[in-house]
């Protein structure tokens, strides 16, 4: 079976595995039973037949058209409803994505992306831009292509979700044994000219020249047998060559029951293809057989295996030949084998149900104490600028037993006044984002018994909008810190059982990456706008580090300070940023230690690189920056602006620039960047995970539970 259709079989047994009723759609007219028959008897899963079943008139020979396909989901949607549609390929993605009945639904695989900067093209982008907005996930086969896939389209942003592929085995390998005279090799899969295939038969003949016997075993169809040559040549390299055996096509597990009998496995392929960014099953199913594999040595692969790896061979014939005589020392063919198993390892059934029953968790939560699915409560959500309750009003949306509606203001004072007085005499709950005139608003239009909720930004308390709220209508104003929510009841004389603080959600579970190799070395800082953010502070940081070790950079994203008119339209910011570039211009230490890389929502790729972050500001109410980096696995770094200790523990505050170089520095030459990094992580999940924190938004706007102050914990600094 190709790609394709072992990822159909294993993602439906995964499916049903988590606790889904699965149908499994065919494309096209089954003509054996290797895809179905393992399916045959799994609970919960039910295969349909298009072209056995007659389900779609003017069926082709080639299978359905993604047309065809999508509309006969939809009229098997409207039959029985489905919960998910999981789709495979970014043709049938593209059509189903302009589907109003499965928008959100869509849980989207898009293993055939352009796996370089130079294909993707505007209309591609486009098109995957529709797929990732359409769509409940992006499943991604491997972080290498959902950091891509993040980058090229920032719509996927958020919604890309790992989901490896599956290695499944007839059971545990044999233990690994001495290499047998003659080689047993092994290649089963796809017949192609980017395969390598008809060059592979030329190994028995090769490896005999070099003094090593040797056997090839092939298993697969040639699909094409007709005009093409290179089909014509293949059959027959197949059929006539000496010490090559052709087992025609097989079923999954006769074709791993016969890979384990042999040798050393062949995964080795035109450089084309090494570009793919995600793991091919030819490289990680022997090391579940207990076999070694040759492959190609690339950058993906050198991750997996490590640099190491004595089997990786080079584009040409002699360089695959000197790899599998390597593989015929025993010495080298066991420890071959041990590395290629634990590579495997991780990529189990087990592993992919877990992770589904994660992203269903997601999708479907259960409704909230307090709540009546056949009785919704009525929830509002009104201000000028939504983006950062973007993610609870996407829960709140989901959960059972509650009903959002959103007032979305088209700035600070201007809205439609009929439709927010229709929603304020229909809500039960209101949350006003922003205290500014939507909440002056509804709270003179707030009824008896009705609740609400006004979250408090840095911004409204320099302005007269919170000492003119009647706070006897509100029942919280919600601040992010301790230190903001005392400055709140300071400034607005409100009293201390009106306000509570509620901290930003971080989503560890998405920020949570592997770090790229050089990270310990990398300063990172998220927006440099405006002036308060102190980018001259990080520049000293980075110099003082620099004149200790060269490889210390600053990596900056952010918009530029020209990007915001109301930051560029005054001449003292101008005057700050001017003698800020210029520096860096103008210092040898800085003018090649600095990188400004563009805004944008891909912030989690941007972390990988990133293992300090940096937050040198003036004051700021809570600065999600630093604990997304945590969460990524960075260190925070923060200068002791007022409240910071109330945000993190003290251990990441730091009393000046240089207390912080020195600080990150320590960490660094003392080898504990990787223990350091992993508390970091570890209190934030703890404070701060999306979760935790949506889960007391919700009690606080069903309940009235008032959330308990985050308090961190006070500790030295982390050098």
């Amino acid at each position: 079976m190709d790609a394709g259709a072992v990822w159909a079989q294993s993602t439906t047994r995964a499916l049903a595995a988590a606790g889904c009723e699965t149908t499994l759609l065919l494309k096209a007219r089954s003509t054996t039973d290797r895809l179905v028959e393992p399916l045959a008897g799994v609970a919960g899963v039910v295969v349909r037949r298009p072209y056995e079943e007659s389900l779609v008139p003017d069926r082709g020979p080639h299978g359905l058209t993604p047309e065809q396909a999508v509309e006969l989901i939809t009229r098997l949607d409207g039959e029985r409803r489905f919960d998910v549609v999981v789709l495979r390929g970014r043709r049938v993605a593209a059509v189903a994505s302009h589907s109003e009945t499965l928008a959100g639904r869509l849980w989207t695989c898009l293993a055939d992306i352009p796996s370089g900067v130079a294909d993707l093209t505007s209309s591609t982008v486009a098109e995957l831009t529709d797929i990732a907005l359409a769509s409940r996930f992006l499943l991604c086969p491997s972080e290498e292509l959902r950091g891509f896939l993040e980058s090229a389209v920032p719509a996927a942003c958020g919604r890309s979700v790992l989901l490896p592929p599956v290695v499944t085995t007839p059971g545990a390998p044999d233990a690994v044994s001495r290499p047998r005279v003659p080689l047993q090799l092994v290649y089963a899969g796809t017949f192609s000219p980017r395969r390598n295939t008809l060059e592979m038969t030329g190994l028995p003949a090769a490896l005999a020249a070099r003094g090593v016997p040797a056997e090839l075993h092939m298993v697969g169809d040639v699909a094409d047998r007709g005009p093409s040559d290179w089909g014509r040549r293949m059959v027959k390299a197949l059929e006539d060559t000496p010490d090559v055996v052709w087992h025609g096509g097989r079923s999954r597990a006769e074709t791993l029951e016969l890979a384990a009998r042999c040798d050393v496995a062949l995964a080795w392929r035109h450089p084309d293809l090494d570009a793919a960014l995600e793991p091919s099953l030819k490289t990680l199913e022997p090391g579940a057989l207990g076999l070694p594999v040759v492959l190609n040595h690339t950058p993906a692969h050198e991750e997996l295996f490590g640099a190491d790896y004595p089997l990786y061979s080079g584009p040409g014939l002699d360089s695959v030949v000197d790899a599998l005589a390597r593989a015929a020392d025993p010495g080298t063919h066991r420890a071959a084998a041990q590395r290629s198993a634990a590579v495997s390892a991780p990529f189990t059934l087990d592993q992919a149900v877990a992770l589904l029953r994660s992203y269903l968790s997601l999708a479907f939560p259960s409704a909230p104490r307090g709540t009546n699915p056949r009785l919704p409560l009525k929830v509002v959500v009104a201000g000028h600028e939504l983006k950062y309750l973007t993610r609870l009003v996407e829960h709140l949306d989901a959960l059972p037993g509650i009903e959002v509606r959103v007032d979305e203001w088209e700035g600070l004072r201007t809205h439609d006044q009929y439709r927010s007085r229709e929603l304020a005499a229909w809500a039960d709950v209101v949350v006003c984002e922003w205290c500014g005139p939507n909440a002056l608003f509804y709270a003179r239009h707030k009824r008896d018994g009705q609740r609400l909720l006004v979250r408090l930004h840095r911004f409204e308390l320099s302005t007269e909008w919170p000492r003119r709220l009647d706070i006897e209508k509100v029942d919280a104003v919600v601040c992010v810190s301790p230190h903001y929510a005392a400055l709140a009841r300071e400034r607005a004389s409100w009293p201390a059982d009106k306000v509570v603080s509620l901290p930003s959600g971080v989503d560890v579970a998405q920020l949570s990456r592997p770090k790229l190799p050089g990270a310990r070395y990398t300063l990172g800082m998220i927006g440099v706008a405006p002036s308060r953010k102190r980018v001259d502070r990080a520049l000293d940081v980075l110099a003082d580090l620099r004149r200790r070790d060269p490889r210390y950079t600053l990596a900056v994203k952010t918009r530029q300070p020209w990007d915001y008119w109301w930051v560029w339209n005054r001449p003292e910011e101008r005057d700050y940023y001017e003698r800020a570039y210029r520096r860096i211009q103008r210092s040898e230490t800085l003018a090649d230690g600095v990188v400004f890389d563009p805004y944008g929502p891909d912030v989690a790729v941007w972390l990988r690189r990133v293992g300090f972050v940096l937050s040198t500001s003036d004051d700021e109410s809570f600065h999600l920056g630093p604990a997304e980096g945590a969460a990524s696995g960075s260190v925070p770094a923060v200068l002791d602006w007022p409240g910071a200790d109330t945000v993190y523990s003290r251990r990441w505050v730091h009393e000046s620039p240089g207390a912080m170089a020195d600080a990150v520095h320590a960490v660094v030459t003392g080898g504990r960047f990787d223990a350091v990094r992993a508390e970091a992580r570890a209190e934030i999940a703890e404070n701060y995970s999306m979760p935790r924190v949506l889960d007391a938004w919700t009690r606080l706007i069903v309940t009235g539970d008032r959330p308990e102050p985050v308090r961190p914990e006070s500790g030295g600094p982390a050098g």
